[in-house]
């Protein structure tokens, strides 16, 4: 063979050689050591953050095309994009005080919790709480719970949305879900159907639960005393004043056997609501518990628990938290 015809064979090898390569390993991606293609989730260009779209029936509706956000494994919440939404939505409550907003923060099971709070969905539906709160909603009104969800991340990390569902809807509206082009638009708000008036908040009585419970006065056993507790604790702090109220109870119980002495828990904001009102309840039942030994008849010991449905401080104060966590006591002058 010529060395002419030995260098065309090498040169046409050679070149079925490269198209080959080229076709297999740089269009197709199948060789080894090729990066993997991006999926729609790890494409930057691919990700579309989910719309906001929160609705009370006919009577309001806010959209957006942005939401609200959440770094990965974080509580805090980012509203930037959504602040005219979310204004309006404050609005919204504070001129129908009956109406009550559950917001449903999500989490992912790749996330950790680094928060106080059992979930991380629910130290984030506590964070947007807390931004109603500041503007102006009485914290009665928005409860908050959790729901784990595969979630997708954005290139930045963070995760988008939350749910909102107002008492007496009949499903939870997930903004998480698909995404909504809608300009931002509020209807008018429905006429007030016989709103309940928000609690009165009052300047709390000291900076301790100590100073607390040398405030709380005795005034009589038909007017609510407020007890209170060190931390930790579910034995009450005595002072002369609710030691007066028991001694005087205990009497005029004796004296009425059909008469009642209600005890009624209360809890600060902090944790979940489920949470908050098994404590309320635990205290009121602990302190019965105390009572008994002191002499008063089971029977004539009524104990319920409202957690933090009743508040008479401010839970956005130290001391407005601590003055919220007591068991209030009163002798029901009505038969029970």
């Amino acid at each position: 063979m010529s060395i002419a015809k030995t260098l065309t064979w090498l040169v046409l090898i050679g070149w079925i050689a490269g198209g080959t390569y080229w076709h297999v390993c740089q269009i197709k991606q199948l060789c080894d050591g090729n990066p993997k293609p991006l999926t729609k989730t790890e494409s930057s260009e691919a990700f579309i953050s989910p719309a906001l779209d929160i609705q009370d029936g006919s009577h309001f509706h806010v959209t957006s095309e942005n939401n609200l956000s959440f770094g990965r494994s974080n509580g805090r919440v980012v509203t930037g994009a959504v602040e005219p939404q979310l204004q309006a939505l404050a609005g919204y409550l504070k001129q129908n005080p009956k109406k009550i907003l559950t917001v449903t923060g999500f989490y992912s099971s790749i996330e950790e919790n680094n928060t106080s709070f059992p979930t991380l969905g629910q130290a984030r539906a506590d964070a947007i709480r807390q931004y109603f709160v500041k503007a102006g909603v009485p914290q009665p009104q928005v409860r908050i719970d959790a729901k784990q969800l595969d979630l997708a991340f954005s290139p930045a990390d963070s995760i988008y949305g939350a749910g909102f569902a107002f008492a007496g809807a009949t499903e939870l509206p997930n903004t998480v879900a698909e995404t909504s082009l809608a300009e931002p638009a509020v209807s008018e708000p429905a006429t007030p159907e016989s709103p309940e008036p928000a609690p009165v908040l009052r300047a709390p009585k000291g900076q301790t639960e100590e100073e607390l419970a040398a405030a709380a006065t005795y005034e009589g056993i038909f007017k609510p005393m407020d007890l209170y507790f060190p931390l930790s604790s579910n034995q009450f702090i005595r002072t002369k004043d609710n030691d007066k109220f028991f001694e005087e109870a205990k009497k005029y119980l004796k004296q009425h056997p059909d008469k009642r002495l209600t005890l009624i828990g209360h809890t600060d904001s902090e944790g979940p609501d489920d949470h908050n009102l098994r404590l309320s309840k635990s205290r009121a039942e602990a302190v019965k518990k105390q009572f008994i030994r002191k002499g008063i008849k089971s029977e004539q010991l009524v104990t319920d628990g409202k957690g933090e449905t009743q508040p008479i401080a401010d839970n956005a104060l130290p001391a407005g938290r601590k003055a919220n966590r007591r068991v209030t006591i009163v002798v029901q002058e009505q038969k029970m």
